[in-house]
This record gives C-alpha cells, sequence and structure tokens, in this order.
C-alpha cells in the first residue's frame, strides 16, 4: 500500500496545508456579515419530507439517545448507516445511497447532532465521541434494527470505527474512508493528542484552530466561498503547485482569505453547493466544531479501550493524495494489528480527501462488493 501511495502524491507538507487551508478564510480578520443560524425550534421540522430535487431519498427526524436526527434513506433490506465527516452533511453520500438500495440494502444517512437539520444542543461537552456512538446506536433502535453496517468518511469513520469496537453485538462490519482506525479514537499517546500538537505565536495547528471560537467566525463568513474553497483545496483534482507556503498543517493566526477556485472538479457542482450552503445556514459551525475541542475529552473517555480490537470485518479506503494519507501514514500501516479481519485497502488513485464524492463509482461498488462477501 506504502508504495501505491507514494507515486503521483502531494508532499506531506503540501497535504497538511491543505488540512490547514479550510480553516484559513481570514478568520483573524473583521467579522463580517455571516450567515448566522436560526436557534433549534421545538419540532420545527415535519416528520417525514420527500425532497424533489431527489424523490427517491425518503427524510425522516428519528428520536435517538435523547435528540432528534434527521435521516436520509433509500431502499429496503439489511440496514446500512452512513456517517458524513466534517464539514459535511447527509448530502455527501447522495451518490451511494441509490446503489445501496438497488443493491437490496436499507440505507440511512443522518445528519450527524449539530448538523443540517439534526439536534444541536449547546454545551460544547455534548459533542464527544461517545455521544455520537450512542446516537447512532439509538438510531438504530428507532428503526427497530438488532444490527447494522456501519459506514464513515472523516470524522464519520472514527465514529465508525470506535463503534464497531464498542458494540460489536449491534454493528456487524465497518466501512471505514480517510482517517484509519486509530485505538482510543485520537491516538495511543500517553498524553493528551493537542499536547503534541505544534503551536508558536504565529501559527498553531490546524486542528488546534478548528477549536477557537475564530476558526467558526471564518468559516461561517462566506460560507459559498467556504465549500467552493475546501472541496477544491483537499480535492484530488488541486495542482501541487497550488500548495501555498504553509508548514506541516499550520494555520498562520493572521490567516489569508480562502482561494476561490475559477471552477469547480467534475465531480461537484454549483448545486451541490447550493445544498452544503443551505445546510450551514441552518445549523451554523457551532457543533460541527464542537468534535475538535472534544479532542482530549475524547481521549480521555475511550481510556479503558486502549488496546482493545475491532473484531468485525472491515473495509478501509483512501484517496493516495487525501491529506490523511500523509498525516497518519503510520496508523495506516499499524491499524491491521488493531483490525484482523481487515480487507485489503483500496487505495484510489488520484482522489483526495472527499473520497465517496470524488471516487463515487469505484467507491460504491467496493462497498457492494464488500457487504456482499459478509
Amino acid at each position: 500500500m506504502s508504495q501505491v501511495m507514494s507515486r503521483e502524491t502531494l508532499s506531506r507538507r503540501d497535504m497538511l496545508w491543505a488540512a490547514g487551508a479550510i480553516t484559513v478564510g481570514a478568520a483573524f480578520g473583521q467579522p463580517s456579515s455571516a450567515v448566522a443560524a436560526e436557534p433549534a425550534a421545538v419540532n420545527a421540522e415535519p416528520a417525514s419530507w420527500v425532497d424533489p430535487a431527489m424523490p427517491e431519498v425518503r427524510h425522516r427526524m428519528i428520536e435517538a439517545n435523547g435528540i432528534r436526527l434527521h435521516i436520509a434513506e433509500q431502499g429496503e433490506g439489511p440496514l446500512v448507516i452512513l456517517c458524513h465527516g466534517f464539514p459535511e452533511c447527509w448530502y455527501s453520500w447522495r451518490h451511494q445511497l441509490g446503489a445501496l438500495a438497488k443493491a437490496g440494502y436499507h440505507a440511512v444517512a443522518p445528519d450527524l447532532r449539530g448538523y443540517g437539520r439534526s439536534d444541536r444542543p449547546e454545551e460544547v461537552e455534548k459533542y464527544t465521541i461517545l455521544h455520537d456512538i450512542g446516537d447512532v446506536v439509538g438510531l438504530l433502535d428507532a428503526l427497530g434494527a438488532r444490527q447494522a453496517v456501519i459506514a464513515g468518511h472523516d470524522i464519520g469513520a472514527a465514529i465508525a470505527w470506535q463503534a464497531a469496537l464498542l458494540r460489536p453485538d449491534r454493528f456487524s462490519a465497518v466501512i471505514a474512508m480517510s482517517p484509519p482506525f486509530r485505538p482510543r479514537g485520537f491516538g495511543d499517546s500517553a498524553v493528551p493528542p493537542t499536547t503534541l500538537m505544534p503551536r508558536n505565536e504565529n501559527a498553531v495547528f490546524y486542528q488546534l484552530f478548528l477549536q477557537t471560537p475564530e476558526a467558526e467566525a471564518g468559516l461561517g463568513r462566506d460560507l459559498r466561498r467556504t465549500f467552493r474553497s475546501q472541496l477544491y483545496l483537499l480535492s484530488g483534482d488541486k495542482p501541487a503547485s497550488a500548495a501555498g507556503g504553509f508548514a506541516a498543517g499550520m494555520v498562520p493566526r493572521k490567516g489569508n482569505a480562502l482561494a476561490d477556485p475559477p471552477s469547480l472538479p467534475l465531480w461537484i457542482t454549483e448545486a451541490d453547493i447550493d445544498v452544503y450552503v443551505e445546510a450551514y445556514a441552518r445549523s451554523g459551525f457551532h457543533g460541527p466544531l464542537a468534535w475538535w475541542r472534544n479532542v482530549d475529552r475524547g481521549w480521555e473517555l475511550m481510556a479503558a479501550f486502549n488496546g482493545a480490537k475491532v473484531t468485525v470485518p472491515a473495509l478501509y479506503l483512501v484517496g493516495d493524495r487525501d491529506f490523511v494519507a500523509a498525516a497518519f501514514r503510520e496508523d495506516i500501516a499499524k491499524q491491521a494489528a488493531f483490525v484482523p479481519k481487515l480487507r485489503p485497502p483500496v487505495v484510489l488513485r488520484d482522489c483526495g480527501h472527499w473520497t465517496q464524492q470524488e471516487r463515487a463509482g469505484e467507491v460504491r461498488a467496493a462497498m457492494i462488493d464488500f457487504l456482499r462477501s459478509l
């Protein structure tokens, strides 16, 4: 795998710069007219509905783990839960929902807590990895399912890995995209993860930056620019020459504006951007960023499970130009020791971070092949 990933990839410096580029967005500048999230009204959402743009997908509000989750679903049969990443929503699985349904599965893509139409608790401490795992377990209960296969991308992959680790009785297999399995969810170091992240008077590591009020203000300042920029900058379509001068995931405290590409990659459209803009105009970034604000707390909560193994069958997919592939290369190499039923990894050529969107056909084919083999 390492040989495959070493060809035609960005450097580690370039990939980690791309991660930091999500949040640059002049976030340390003066605030301007951001699109503010409206407070969630009690029972404001209808119980179920159909979007005319995707009439084959059903939408419902589900009570799970003490909150209301919005789900998009399609198909009948064995249940497959699809957990999105940051900063996305259920829509990142739009290409897989129909394919899974056609293959005979009940595909369900929730908005995670804090995202889109799902409930948005105000307290930051209610966004730990255990809360998210509790939500997907509660979703199974609400759907009347004894078991499901859980799939995830980005932070959704971290949730999927740990859900399969903690509840193999409920999650019979796991499909993860981008982040590999990491002990305790965030790494097996002897100290809290954030203490190992670099910072100085001029710059901070991007995960530290994502914990700040400045990140929340910067990302929300111009939603269309935010999503057009990051979907391009973290994709496999970005040329290496666009790397810029950021070092190893460091975000300058006086950030530059997000680069708004003149055109979008072929796999994303302005109509797709509209969906993300609408979702974050509704939710804001408080809930999504709360995940990063709980990195150390999540690591502490998972202490009892350090060294435990994922015992269910697992499939791992990653783009060879994904910055995560560079940042966590060592974890990718050793994850099989913690996941004994891991299938051969699927490495997608010239694919960046947005795995299931950039390589929709290859991803859905790999998922269905894996599901049928169980």
